[in-house]
């Protein structure tokens, strides 16, 4: 595996560490610029938006240059962002870096994973885009937690100037190792048109396969954003254990990112059907058994990593399917990749407010992975039609072209 690859993990850490720990930051945050938690939490929506709207638009925008190039600038907007976010005396400002931050992080999430699958064989594709997945999970385990503890001891500025810190070295890593191919391509390359792009990204074969995983990520997030009161309210677990269950669920998530990378090159479809079917029971289960703390605790590391696991093989397939979209096939898994991530905790949320309870988002990961599934089996059958129709037609072509050879009596048999 090029070193190159491990060094856009790296950024990818910072950047994810970035994403998820406004988590642990909010309530300084509103105490320090004097706005509601209400307010502060449209930091995290300002985010999700950003990375949802700028993976296409900076992709799009960034086609043409040396990959190196598109990486380097991401990353430097990424930090100053950041820089700006940590001098701000104003809410407004802070919510403008946000989004602008995110639309950095998506544009380089989707350069970096074009970049990375490039860079090696077909028999390591899975893998390259398993170690650039795995920067996000390592970000739940270590980053988040940090970025929290950061902010209890030195405020929630401290945390952002340590993002932009960490993203410094992988600024210079990116410098020095990843070759300058043009937008995701090899060097010398031909470009491929954006209609060429968009045909592949839009057609039959990838549709479901995108609208699969942000049904799938939605899942995990709706779960992952309401855990904490599960725990506390539901499981009846004090306040200490939501930091080990995170880690728990990060810790799982980084060997489902690793297990996924090694195997979904050779069997994309038996990975992301078998995952997508054991999430689905998985988390039916947590609803169920959520009031005992023994078997939530217990499920926690298994769900991470089936659903980072399935959410890598995912990604490994749609840009397996997309070869003729290089610089847009990253950019279309990262936005469906987000766009869970925003819609599941927004639907989390509406069980919620609907009286239903602490399970109810638990309930509803589960139902969005029943349509999941419902989605995936539908294509699959078409596809099957599709091909048996196609089979049918050659045969029938076949045995017209004997019916009307030359030389054969009507009614003799072949």
């Amino acid at each position: 595996m090029p070193f190159a690859v491990y060094v856009l993990g790296l950024a990818v850490f910072a950047q994810g560490t970035s994403e998820f720990m406004l988590s642990g930051l909010l309530s300084g945050i509103a105490a320090d610029l004097g706005v509601s938690l209400s307010a502060a939490g449209l930091l995290t929506s300002a985010f999700a938006v950003g990375m949802v709207v700028g993976a296409p638009l900076m992709a799009l925008f960034s086609r043409a240059w040396p990959r190196r190039r598109a990486l380097l600038l991401f990353l430097a907007l990424f930090v100053a962002a950041h820089a700006v976010g940590a001098l701000t005396p104003g809410y407004g400002v802070l919510l403008a870096t946000r989004f602008v931050g995110a639309l950095a992080n998506a544009g380089f999430w989707a350069v970096a994973l074009s970049t990375a699958v490039a860079m090696v064989p077909d028999r390591l594709k899975g893998r390259a885009a398993a170690v650039v997945v795995g920067g996000v999970t390592i970000a739940c385990v270590v980053g988040v937690p940090a970025g929290a503890v950061l902010g209890e001891r030195w405020g929630w500025r401290s945390a952002f100037w340590a993002v932009a810190i960490v993203s410094l070295p992988a600024f210079l890593a990116v410098l020095r190792t990843v070759p300058g191919g043009r937008g995701g391509t090899d060097v010398g390359a031909d470009p491929v048109s954006v209609r060429d792009e968009l045909r592949v990204l839009t057609g039959p074969r990838l549709r479901p396969v995108l609208l699969t995983m942000a049904l799938v990520q939605g899942a995990t997030f709706c779960a992952f954003s309401y855990l904490e009161p599960l725990l506390t309210r539901e499981t009846g677990l004090d306040a200490e254990w939501v930091p080990v269950s995170l880690a728990l669920f990060g810790a799982g998530a980084f060997a489902g990112v690793t297990v996924a990378g090694r195997f979904a090159d050779a069997h994309p479809v038996a990975v992301v059907a078998t995952g997508m079917a054991a999430l689905t029971v998985g988390w039916s289960a947590l609803a169920l058994t959520a009031g005992s703390p023994v078997l939530t605790l217990a499920l926690i590391p298994l769900l991470g990593l089936l659903a980072f696991g399935t959410g890598t093989a995912l990604i490994t397939r749609v840009l397996g399917l997309a070869p003729g979209a290089p610089t847009l096939s990253g950019a279309f898994s990262t936005t469906a990749f987000n766009l869970g991530a925003t819609v599941g905790p927004w639907a989390g949320g509406l069980a919620l407010d609907a009286g239903f309870g602490y399970r109810a988002p638990v309930g509803v990961s589960a139902a969005l992975m029943v349509l999941a599934l419902l989605v995936a089996s539908t294509t699959a059958k078409s596809r099957r039609s599709r091909a048996g129709e196609r089979r049918l037609s050659a045969v029938n072509r076949c045995a017209r072209g004997r019916r009307g050879s030359p030389g054969e009596r009507p009614g003799t048999r072949l």
